[in-house]
């Protein structure tokens, strides 16, 4: 399964749901398997994107709350998996792909490449929804087993390394207004 396969398997489950994308290659396969005003698309923030999708889901608890992340950049903020640990938000579903490289940066390969395990590090934080997936029916099963109420799901997807086709516009005012009123939140709520 490629990384945009997977993102693509994402958007379908996620129905209205808002996805937070990491920066360089998940934001363009997420932007690719399908613009929407709820996505996010993060830029020069490696390694954020899950506290990002951390504090939208702990603002937003009527919403389940997507993250898509890489390996590379997971272990760039490994503590947001404590906070994610100590705060259990019952509505987040990190998804991590895992192609074991920094994809963005040339391709230098990751820790997870040569045996760190992402789903054993959140475990050891106390997040006790995880599951390793490397085709996509058990990536949905993952993904529909996270169900919200039943605590935070950490998902590392091992994926391929998928080339990117599209990137999302840089204009980052744009996406944060977009996203705001794409989860009918008011501007100076998360300002």
């Amino acid at each position: 399964m490629t990384r945009l396969d997977a993102t693509r398997l994402i958007v379908a489950r996620a129905g209205d749901a808002p996805i937070v994308a990491s920066l360089g290659h998940p934001a363009y396969d997420l932007f690719a398997a399908g613009d929407r005003p709820q996505n996010f698309y993060t830029w020069g923030s490696m390694g954020m994107a899950s506290s990002i999708g951390l504090g939208l889901a702990l603002a937003r608890p009527d919403l389940r709350v997507f993250v898509l992340d890489g390996d590379g950049s997971l272990l760039m903020n490994l503590g947001s998996l404590a906070t994610i640990g100590l705060l259990q938000p019952s509505n987040l579903v990190l998804v991590v792909m895992d192609n074991e490289e920094y994809a963005t940066t040339g391709g230098q390969k990751t820790p997870t490449a040569y045996g760190a395990d992402l789903a054993a590090a959140a475990r050891a934080m106390r997040i006790s929804l995880t599951a390793t997936v490397r085709t996509a029916l058990e990536l949905q099963t993952a993904v529909d087993r996270a169900r919200p109420g039943e605590g935070p799901c950490v998902i590392v997807a091992k994926v391929q390394e998928s080339a990117p086709t599209v990137k999302p516009p840089l204009d980052y005012v744009a996406i944060k207004d977009r996203f705001m009123a794409g989860i009918r939140t008011p501007h100076s709520a998360l300002s």
